[in-house]
């Protein structure tokens, strides 16, 4: 079957990786894509929100499935738009894109469904979110509630920097109309976990479980970013807590989103915080996680095609999923300056050399083609993903085949899956 795959990120290059392995593909198309996914495919030059252009282009080339990858479609209705022409379309619609696109209807949807999460409030204006933050006396986290490509996340240990934050969002528009409303919470002290799910509107079928890691700087210093790296599994989350976490937040989720009347299919991202007193919800996404999915479907030895379509078909009860028992670990290399300012066009090299290696591949995130030579085009640059025996050797190939590749103001961190690491020992 022809199928077309949108966005132009790690994500997408994984997922067309992977989709390229189905017995079931006839012709794979990217749009946007990027020099990753060219070879898995073939690139359009569509954008991703470009909506009317991808249904035109899907229904002139026959395409049987589309999968919208990024947040930013999904929230503007790609899928309605692919399901009103009678073409399947792997994602949530944009009223269950709210989950993502709106804090606000996400907080609103746990109180309602009695999952737990951290104490919190939604403000429109920047007076009465002021007034609150100085009355608390304790740390505060300040959310953007819209879509903020991972960055709208302040944590702040005091509330006068929240008031900062909030200030920045509201007033300075830095997110511009993603920060209409605000929500400030509550810190949760823990350790974070990715849980993603398959979701078909009545089944979940959960992924096995990642961690990725935000900040930009090692022992998660600085501001937050997409993602700096992520494995999987993830140590801190047992069977015992996969079992609580799907029974007090995944299905309550899936439910409450019915009782709303929007139904949710596509892949349910949960970002959980594992406290003293058991799992609270961080955020809510509905697509893969950038970079969970790397390692993810580093390990998935199923078809991802014939799950995708499942999903599409209200058949998930119908699928099961084989995984690689060993760990994967992606390391993000970014631009110099990331997730601040930086530069594009710089020439990498050695991207042959790292994947020689065992169980190496190197997806790509924010690259181009300039004058026949792979530049940069991004903040954060290249997903460089290992497996090996332990999440120990997995993070040792992975670092050996970052080393190898070269650009102007290379950067990452260097102790992705440590957290795991310590757990194993």
């Amino acid at each position: 079957m022809n199928v077309l795959l949108i966005g132009n990120g790690g994500r997408e290059h994984a997922i067309a990786w992977k989709l390229a392995q189905s017995k079931n593909l006839s012709k794979l198309y990217i749009a946007p894509g990027n020099p990753g996914t060219a070879q898995s495919g073939e690139n359009i030059p569509i954008g991703a929100t470009e909506i009317d252009k991808l249904v035109d282009f899907a229904r002139e080339n026959k395409i049987a499935l589309a999968i919208v990858g990024p947040e930013d479609p999904l929230a503007a209705g790609a899928v309605d738009a692919f399901e009103a022409v009678g073409i399947k379309a792997f994602g949530p619609s944009a009223d269950a894109a709210q989950l993502e696109a709106d804090k606000a209807f996400a907080k609103h949807l746990m109180r309602s469904s009695a999952i737990s999460n951290a104490e919190g409030q939604v403000f429109e204006r920047f007076a009465d979110a002021k007034a609150y933050i100085a009355s608390r006396d304790e740390a505060v986290v300040i959310k953007a509630a819209g879509l903020a490509k991972g960055k709208g996340v302040f944590v702040c240990d005091e509330p006068s920097d929240g008031i900062l934050a909030a200030e920045k969002i509201m007033c300075d528009r830095i997110f511009g109309a993603a920060g209409d409303k605000i929500v400030v919470e509550d810190r949760l002290l823990g350790e974070e976990a990715s849980i993603l799910a398959f979701v078909d509107g009545r089944n979940i079928y959960v992924m096995e479980s990642s961690q990725d890691h935000k900040a930009i700087g090692d022992g998660d210093t600085g501001p937050n970013t997409g993602g700096m790296g992520a494995y999987s599994p993830a140590p801190v989350i047992t069977d015992a807590m996969m079992d609580k976490i799907t029974r007090e937040i995944l299905v309550p989720t899936v439910d409450g989103m019915n009782r709303n009347d929007t139904p949710y299919k596509g892949v349910l991202y949960a970002g959980v915080m594992i406290t003293a007193g058991g799992p609270r919800v961080l955020e809510f996404n509905v697509r893969f996680g950038d970079p969970e999915t790397q390692p993810i479907l580093m390990r998935l030895k199923s078809d991802l095609l014939e799950v995708m379509l499942a999903v599409c078909e209200g058949k998930l009860d119908d699928v099961t999923l084989k995984w690689d028992p060993r760990p994967a670990v992606c390391v993000v290399m970014a631009a110099g300056g990331y997730p601040g300012e930086y530069e594009k066009g710089k020439i990498i090299t050695g991207i042959s050399e790292a994947e020689k290696l065992e169980d190496v591949v190197v997806f790509h995130a924010g690259t181009a083609v300039k004058d026949e030579k792979l530049v940069t085009n991004g903040g954060r640059v290249l997903g460089v993903t290992a497996m090996g025996r332990t999440i120990a050797d997995a993070k040792a190939k992975a670092y050996e085949a970052a080393d190898k590749i070269k650009f102007d103001g290379a950067y990452y961190r260097r102790d992705i899956a440590d957290k795991a690491i310590k757990r194993t020992i």
